[in-house]
Parts: structure tokens; sequence; C-alpha cells
């Protein structure tokens, strides 16, 4: 008795391990997602409105100088991100080049890019509520070979421009792969 009790018991976990097998086959070979990264929707309430993925919003917050020196000279730039998009976005990096009248002062970046599957990533989570500040403080050398840009430097008169790309995608491996944007501004 007890052994047909035991054999009962088998047949009723085989048959619910079978299902879920089943239903993590046709989920995962159906070629939809559970949750919809892009629209909100999901498997099981879907969405009616196109997947598409808007680019993130970039702007030149500010870029101030901190301190002239005859030496050197410190200046802050700050971005503000925005998210369009229904769910958070990875923003991985950012890189920028800040010139002066022309004149190329400084190639930069905030964040990283992931290389390989071992590496971590230094990113940021931009949530579709709030923008995201990210700032960098550059230092530039005083050489001599540029009196006019240390001019405008000294006495807060730079023409500034600012040129680059960020490098983002959705908060899910499964939604999207990596989407890269270009932005230039002028002050």
């Amino acid at each position: 008795m007890d052994k047909i009790k035991l054999l009962n018991r088998k047949i009723v976990v085989g048959g619910v391990v079978a299902a879920f097998v089943i239903i993590i086959g046709i989920v995962g070979f159906s070629g939809s997602t559970i949750f919809d990264d892009v629209s909100g929707g999901s498997i099981f309430s879907p969405s009616e409105e196109p997947k598409e993925v808007l680019p993130l919003e970039i702007e030149l917050e500010d870029i101030s100088i901190l301190e002239v020196t005859d030496k050197a000279a410190t200046i802050e730039i700050k971005f503000q991100v925005s998210n369009p998009n229904v769910k958070s976005v990875i923003l991985q990096m950012l890189k920028y080049k800040l010139y002066e009248d022309n004149i190329m002062i400084k190639f930069g970046q905030i964040g990283e890019r992931p290389i390989g599957m071992l590496t971590t990533s230094n990113y940021f989570t931009i949530l579709s509520e709030r923008p995201t500040i990210l700032k960098d403080k550059i230092t530039i050398k005083n050489t001599g070979n540029i009196p006019e840009l240390w001019s405008a430097l000294t006495s807060n008169t730079p023409k500034w421009t600012v040129k680059g790309e960020a490098f983002f995608n959705l908060s899910s491996i499964t939604a999207g792969g990596e989407k890269e944007i270009t932005f230039e501004f002028s002050r």
C-alpha cells in the first residue's frame, strides 16, 4: 500500500514539473517577453502601442570656471539627462569634447561601456520620473602655447562648444540592443 502511495506522489510531482517545463518552453520560444520594457505592457496585458525606444534627452546644464591660476584652471561641466520612456534606461557612457573658440580643450567621458562578460560597468540608471545630473571636473594646465585661451578663462569670457555622444540601452537585455545618440551645444 505504501508503494502505491509513493508511486502516486511521484506521478503527481512529475506531472507538475512537466507542466512547468511546457509553460516555460511556450513562453521562451514564442518570441514574446513576459514584461515589455518599452511600452509597459506584458504577456498578460499586452500593449497595443508600437515597441519604440525613445532616445534619451541630453542638455548642457552648466559650464563653470571654478578656479584660474597662472599654472592651471579648473572647470566643471554638467549634463542633464532625461528619459522619455516608460521604463528605466541604462546610460553606459557619455563621451564629450570641450572646445573653446574652436580649439579642443578636453576629451572626456562619464561612465564606461562594459567590455567582455566578466567586467563590471560604471553606468547610470536613468528613471523616467526625474532627470539625472552628471558632472565632470576638468583641469587644464597652462602651457603658455595658447595665451588667447588663458585670457578668455581669466576674464570669464570663453566661447564654449561641447560635442559628444551617449550610449544607452533598456534596463533589460531581453528588450532591445544598444542605442547611441549624438549632441552638440554652444554657449
